[in-house]
């Protein structure tokens, strides 16, 4: 049933109130803050309706106001439809410009009541629904990128809100991450995603070629040069330029790169004529450029150019939850791929995905499932198949919920108790509880409530 919380100080107006609403809307009152925020937690109510006139401030709003902050620091997406009086609406439009989903004015009117709760609780169900949507996509809108921890989302979140600017940007993090797949999506969300993605690897040519790989040459500018030539940075001209591991560059070439970031002109070899370019950089690297700095390897000055915004991808290893969800993703792809689109993971193998530390990250990944693809011998992937350790696994390990709630409930419990200097009341109005309940609770998990409790 849909939660309804009513916060009233009257209580003519809560009863009348209470009777609005038919049985498929479970209605419960508050007649103060305190009292509200105990309901908002232990309820976790879809709507709030809001008296602004609360105990100690009943002519005024105040007390009103802060509870408003409260329920939507607490419960952001629980919608909160303000009551005020016919004259009172100053208030009302200063509610909903902080947050309040609606407002009501008295004196009551059953029908209109009626409607706007309905309404909020609607508008909650459907962004509900929206959010359950996104989740069951791979956590982003990147392309190629499948994440589902904390610190994935952030860095993708990150690159939504670069992409559409021009600054440029420095991915770090080691080899296998993903830097390229979030370089091209810093393209392809940017307002440049029609023109070209030009992307040359720093470590890959040789230094003697490099410069004219990135800023071309004229004809006759050396041996072999029988016309002349675009670079990448030319090539790439009114779109991205991408420098795969930068921080393998000469430092000869450095000099040559920095005037062009603060220049935006490109002058080939053996040319005296410089050429305008406008085009974004996006550099990427997996070693330490500060270690580099202090080496003497990589100039700093150039440093600070190439790192406007800087994201750190992390490993692997240091995404919690991605290594499974990123396999299952994988299984899915190539096992359709080649053409062997049932196989799943066995309990043994999902151990192994998540016990090993991917020193290869996504890249050793995308190997050791299409091997186990090719070498499984039935509908399951084992960790044999996978080629991966079971040394540290928890061969008996079973995902118990109850377990894990409990281990959850006995940390929050602890945590009030300590908070509250093992005041009971104020305990049990931190989780949002009865008293009696709190109680039963310590009694369930051996909480000490008179002495600091022991954890170990």
């Amino acid at each position: 049933m849909k939660q309804l919380l009513i916060v009233e100080d009257d209580p003519g107006l809560q009863s009348q109130m209470r009777w609005c609403f038919s049985e498929d809307i479970e209605v419960s009152v508050a007649a103060d803050r305190e009292a509200a925020l105990t309901a908002l937690r232990r309820l976790e109510p879809e709507v709030v309706t809001l008296d602004l006139g609360l105990p100690p401030d009943p002519g005024g709003a105040t007390e009103g106001f802060a509870l408003l902050e409260d329920i939507l620091r607490l419960a952001p997406m629980t919608k909160v439809i303000v009551v005020t009086g016919r004259e009172d609406k100053e208030n009302a439009v200063k509610a909903i410009g902080m947050g309040a989903c609606d407002f009501y004015q008295k004196p009551l009117d059953a029908d209109i009541l009626t409607f706007v709760v309905n309404r909020a609780v609607r508008l909650a169900e459907l962004e509900k629904e929206n959010r359950e949507l996104s989740s069951q996509g791979n956590g982003t809108n990147i392309k190629g990128i499948v994440a589902a921890s904390p610190e994935m989302l952030v860095i993708c979140r990150t690159v939504e809100k670069v992409a559409p600017t021009d600054v440029t940007t420095l991915i770090t993090g080691e080899t296998g991450t993903g830097k390229e797949l979030l370089a091209r999506a810093l393209h392809d969300l940017s307002h440049r995603a029609d023109k070209p993605f030009a992307a040359i690897n720093c470590a890959a040519i040789p230094e003697n070629l490099l410069e004219s790989e990135l800023f071309g040459f004229e004809k006759g500018s050396f041996t072999g040069a029988t016309q002349s030539k675009k670079g990448k940075i030319e090539s790439a001209n009114g779109g991205t330029l991408f420098l795969d591991e930068i921080g393998d560059m000469p430092m000869a070439l450095q000099a040559k790169l920095l005037r062009f970031l603060q220049e935006r002109v490109v002058d080939r070899v053996g040319s005296v004529k410089p050429i305008p370019v406008d085009v974004r950089v996006v550099c990427a690297t997996h070693r330490n450029v500060q270690d580099l700095i202090a080496q003497g390897n990589f100039r700093e000055d150039l440093y600070y150019r190439i790192s406007e915004i800087t994201l750190d991808v992390p490993a692997l290893r240091e995404r919690d939850g991605d290594p499974l969800v990123i396999a299952q993703s994988l299984l899915k792809t190539l096992g359709k791929q080649m053409d062997r689109p049932n196989l799943t993971f066995s309990d043994d193998a999902v151990q192994a995905i998540n016990a090993y530390s991917w020193p290869g990250n996504v890249r050793e990944m995308i190997n050791k499932v299409k091997r186990a693809i090719i070498m499984a011998d039935g509908k399951r992937i084992t960790a044999e198949d996978l080629v991966l350790p079971l040394e540290g696994c928890d061969t008996d390990f079973q995902l118990n919920l109850r377990q894990v709630r409990e281990a959850a409930e006995r940390k929050a419990i602890i945590q009030a108790l300590t908070t509250s200097n093992f005041n009971m009341a104020q305990a049990s109005r931190l989780l949002g509880v009865t008293r009696p309940t709190l109680y039963n609770l310590t009694d369930k998990y051996r909480i000490e409530t008179n002495t600091a409790p022991n954890e170990a």
